[in-house]
């Protein structure tokens, strides 16, 4: 798994360090995992970006993995999306990359594009892969919605989440070696069997429906824009079409410059459909900058 790629861990902001592989050479792209899933989720992405020509960087996202997972606050911003942004800004400073392709995701979907938004200096292509905007989203809910997609709110709650999942970890997150490939199935477990991990990736939701939501509601009342290419795409085995029908429509306000698709994948396309993913990114990276 990610042969050739070296494994480093990186202090981005005090009290955090992300752990990160990077391979590859040529023009840069960081590949953002979603929940639950770590950074390895991209392994057989990947070798298929290098070998389209590409330095390829995977972190696990603050809280996620083996990352750290600093203390929280009353208003969860400490996991807010701004601040994995941050992060992740702070970790191309270090490796000496400048401008850079990002795609995120589910949960590192709203990483990227908050990178996108708040230093668009630093990114020239942005992916993102199953979702809309998390201000979206909500603006959007409705009884089908929470029902499909209950655990948001769920997650929300203080403390009972940690307690149901310690419970029964395996009802709530599953997987098989089979189906993830066994060093990936393997990582994951290890992390969603750690209460110190289940408790920061929670800390994620909550900042989704407090600050994350606010500063994308900012974002809209502002008219600001993602200002480079923009692809989204999206599982045809998951259930954005169902609530959104058309789903680029929905991230049309968003950006400039816009394409898609959907994916023949479940939602984990990543290791789903890595080659199918993998030809759409190289694709769309292809055409470099803006």
């Amino acid at each position: 798994m990610f042969e050739g790629f070296d494994e480093r861990r990186v202090l981005v902001a005090e009290g955090v360090e992300l752990r990160v592989r990077v391979g590859g050479s040529g023009p840069p792209v960081v590949l953002l995992h979603g929940h639950p899933r770590t950074h390895t989720t991209w392994y057989r992405v990947a070798p298929l970006l290098v070998a389209a020509g590409h330095t390829v960087i995977c972190p696990d996202l603050r809280g996620y993995g083996q990352s750290s997972k600093p203390p929280t606050a009353p208003d969860h911003a400490p996991y807010s999306k701004r601040a994995m942004a941050g992060d992740v800004l702070e970790l191309l400073r270090q490796l000496g990359v400048g401008r850079t392709a990002v795609a995120g995701h589910d949960r590192g979907s709203y990483v990227a594009l908050r990178l996108a938004l708040d230093h668009p200096e630093a990114v020239g292509r942005l992916a993102v892969l199953d979702s809309v905007p998390i201000g979206e989203a909500l603006a959007r809910a409705d009884a089908r919605f929470a029902r499909a997609w209950f655990h948001w709110f769920f997650f929300a709650e203080p403390d009972r989440p940690e307690a149901a999942i310690a419970a029964h970890p395996e009802l709530w997150y599953r997987g098989t070696p089979e189906g993830m490939g066994a060093e990936n199935h393997a990582d994951y477990r290890a992390a969603v069997g750690n209460p110190a991990t289940v408790r920061a990736m929670l800390e994620d939701y909550r900042a989704g429906l407090g600050v994350d939501r606010a500063a994308d509601d900012a974002d809209r009342a502002a008219g600001r824009r993602v200002a480079c290419p923009t692809l989204v795409l999206w599982s045809a085995g998951d259930d954005l079409e169902d609530l959104y029908r058309d789903v680029l429509a929905v991230w049309r306000p968003w950006t400039t410059q816009l394409a898609g698709g959907r994916i023949d994948s479940g939602h984990h396309m990543a290791e789903e459909a890595p080659e199918q993913l993998a030809e759409r990114l190289a694709a769309f990276l292809a055409a470099g900058p803006d």
